[in-house]
């Protein structure tokens, strides 16, 4: 690769994003970050308690996710960010690591139906899947309006921006999101 790529897969819990993102690692062999991995390491050696901790946990995971995504990036190497990012917190340290190793963002956007979102957040939590630490099974009504709209604003961090509907998974053309991502490598 002659650029150096900063692949940012973004959108509400359950829209596919860790999927997506070893789908893209594996195509592009490129190393991904994730936020949801990172905090259930933390989880694992830090313990599981409650809602708050969760939110606490999930705060380191952001640093280190930044943290790690920043090593990679100082080292002119290409990367995947997999992470349910917010504009309004997550904008600015984005901008600060593109601008200062002059990397070409390439964000995707999922989004999915409201309702099927809410229904797949639900499915996941009931599962047994999923790790405990999350507590999503006490969350439905804090993550109830966010999911219903189905999407979050794109990040204002330059580049390039994919939106992808996954309110269906089987209907996803993967060939097409690769070869966007081929034509910028």
């Amino acid at each position: 690769m002659s650029k150096t790529i900063l692949i940012i897969i973004t959108g509400p819990p359950c829209t596919g994003k860790t999927t997506l993102s070893k789908n893209i690692a594996h195509e592009f062999s490129l190393p991904c970050i994730s936020k949801d991995e990172i905090k259930e390491l933390l989880f694992d050696s830090l313990g599981v308690k409650d809602r708050e901790w969760s939110k606490q946990v999930g705060e380191a995971s952001f640093a280190l996710l930044f943290l790690f995504v920043e090593k990679l990036l100082a080292s002119g190497q290409s990367c995947i960010l997999e992470s349910d990012l917010k504009p309004e917190y997550d904008n600015d340290t984005l901008r600060q690591l593109i601008n200062k190793y002059n990397v070409v963002p390439f964000q995707i956007q999922c989004t999915t139906d409201g309702e099927m979102l809410f229904e797949r957040f639900k499915q996941r939590s009931e599962s047994g899947e999923r790790h405990p630490g999350h507590v999503d099974h006490l969350n439905y009504e804090e993550f109830k309006p966010t999911l219903l709209q189905g999407r979050r604003e794109p990040l204002d961090v330059g580049g390039y921006l994919y939106t992808l509907d996954t309110t269906n998974f089987d209907h996803i053309d993967y060939q097409k999101l690769f070869n966007e991502i081929r034509s910028i490598l």
